[in-house]
């Protein structure tokens, strides 16, 4: 997930100015990029079909992270994201999507086009939503509350290798 565990969630975050990484965000990007693992970000971006802001402007937040995690020696291997929203003021994104979180469309999108084994994949999120996603698409699924999120993703991923799937 993006907003609430690799960047703190403010609502509706769209430009640099609102933009703060969690706490150890690029560390654990780092460290499973160092692993040799694909890492993905899938976001719901409701804000877009809110009006709030455009896909333009959420490209440009996502060029800055990138930026930012090549400078510390590691990246995303893809941003996917669900700008779809029922309710949406902008008539193109106003739809139900699979795509949405907890539909398991980004995932499954993701699983296709890399070469992913599901069973060793997991999602970290701070909603149930990412929770369902997740459980949606047959990958594991840990819930992050706060604090320092490469900390908890070393936890997660020994209790993954335990056997916990979240």
């Amino acid at each position: 997930d993006r907003d609430g565990v690799l960047n703190v969630d403010r609502g509706y975050v769209c430009k640099l100015e609102d933009f703060e990484w969690i706490e150890g965000a690029k560390d654990c990007v780092k460290n499973f990029k160092d692993r040799g693992w694909f890492v993905f970000v899938v976001t719901n971006q409701s804000g877009i079909a809110r009006g709030f802001y455009t896909e333009a402007e959420m490209e440009t937040l996502h060029a800055h992270m990138a930026e930012e995690l090549k400078a510390h020696g590691t990246g995303i291997d893809r941003f996917y994201h669900a700008p779809w929203h029922e309710e949406g003021e902008v008539a193109r994104y106003r739809k139900a999507s699979i795509d949405r979180k907890p539909g398991p469309g980004m995932l499954l999108q993701a699983m296709a086009e890399f070469p992913i084994n599901r069973e060793q994949s997991f999602l970290i999120g701070d909603k149930q939503t990412d929770m369902e996603a997740a459980r949606a698409a047959g990958v594991g699924a840990f819930l992050f509350s706060g604090g320092n999120i490469a900390t908890f993703a070393e936890w997660a991923l020994a209790s993954f290798e335990d056997g916990v799937r979240g």
